[in-house]
């Protein structure tokens, strides 16, 4: 068996190194079937429209002198991107310094030390780029790209939409509903140790003022490690309902649902929340955080407020509640930003960040 191993070994290492330089990509997420995956797949299709060949991840052991894309900036605290001679790009979407955060201030560390051996760097939102740049990277290194949507996964929703999502959830039709689907809590399992920087401390802190002026308010729950939002909505007896899908996709049922989107994030890549509530035309209320910052145009496509600031939170969610019949012009404000950053409408600012990076073989 050890034989017949080696054997294979040898024969695939003979075959890919037969390859052109830099002309195959390999691309990486996560091991956690999340997010990160996702876009993964996105970029995959994109890749493929660019001629860009994409071989099995598995031939990346026995290749040299391709081209490798990370999904997350965190593959740079390992060692392997450092020692297998290929070309390689990161996403590098959150993970600002100076928060107190360990692991953020040690993947900082970590870029400046090698970001010369870093080809090509993918930033969601300007904030970021100005921390990367920062770093002392190559500034035509850096290129911004927003986390996009894919509007075939999320259609703008209809009335009917909207009563077919609450019946088949079984949420009261008075209910005003208010959607959070991330996570927020540390690790895989119940997340009973809230994830600060995703904010669910203030979450609750808004939903608790929110329930005083809106007492028919309901939270409608979607992302794994919950348990610390899940605990406090008990304890404010604030009614919720919470689905962990399979299927990232389905999450539009859960969009088509709601009356509102809250995201009251400290620190973000994205999130990808805002362009998906867009796309479905669900009123948004966020923070002014990750892609946030970039993307709302404050009372034209969403609403947004300083990081903290509960005040400004209730506020915008209670004017959303009592405004209903004036929502539609921000609906399709909404509707008409994600339009604009979908993966197909992406497709020159990634063909730009392979130019030079991954060659296209001629036919």
């Amino acid at each position: 068996m050890e034989l017949f191993r080696q054997t294979a070994r040898i024969a695939l290492q003979s075959w890919t190194r037969r390859w052109p330089h830099a002309s195959r990509l390999f691309l990486f997420g996560e091991n956690q079937s999340w997010v990160i995956n996702w876009e993964m797949r996105e970029l995959s299709r994109l890749a493929q429209r660019l001629g860009i060949k994409r071989p099995p991840s598995s031939l990346y052991f026995h290749s040299q002198e391709q081209a490798v894309f990370y999904g997350s900036q965190f593959a740079l605290l390992e060692d392997d991107w450092l020692t297998r001679g290929h070309a390689v790009a990161t996403a590098y979407f959150h993970g600002k310094p100076g928060l107190g955060i360990k692991e953020f201030d040690a993947l900082y560390e970590r870029l400046k030390m090698h970001h010369d051996k870093i080809a090509r760097l993918q930033v969601s939102h300007s904030e970021m780029r100005d921390v990367i740049l920062a770093s002392g990277i190559d500034a035509s290194k850096v290129h911004m790209i927003p986390i996009a949507v894919n509007v075939d996964f999320f259609p703008l929703r209809s009335e009917a939409d909207y009563r077919a999502a609450r019946q088949r959830l079984a949420i009261p039709d008075a209910a005003f509903v208010v959607g959070s689907f991330q996570k927020d809590g540390v690790g895989w399992g119940d997340g009973l140790e809230p994830k600060l920087i995703k904010g669910p401390d203030v979450f609750l802190q808004t939903m608790k003022r929110l329930k005083s002026v809106v007492p028919e308010v309901h939270v409608l729950l979607s992302g794994p490690a919950r348990g610390y939002v899940m605990k406090g909505l008990r304890e404010l007896h604030i009614p919720f309902t919470h689905r962990l899908l399979k299927n990232y996709p389905d999450i539009k049922e859960l969009y088509h649902a709601c009356d509102l989107y809250l995201v009251t994030s400290r620190e973000e890549g994205g999130p990808k929340a805002v362009l998906e509530s867009m796309a479905c035309g669900v009123p948004l209320v966020t923070t002014r955080v990750g892609q946030a910052m970039d993307l709302v145009r404050h009372g034209e496509n969403a609403w947004m407020v300083d990081s903290e600031e509960v005040d400004g939170l209730v506020h915008w969610a209670q004017w959303v509640h009592s405004h209903k019949g004036e929502l539609n012009p921000v609906r399709e404000a909404g509707r008409a930003t994600a339009e604009a950053n979908t993966y197909a409408a992406q497709l020159p600012l990634w063909q730009k960040f392979f130019d030079g990076f991954v060659t296209v073989e001629s036919k």
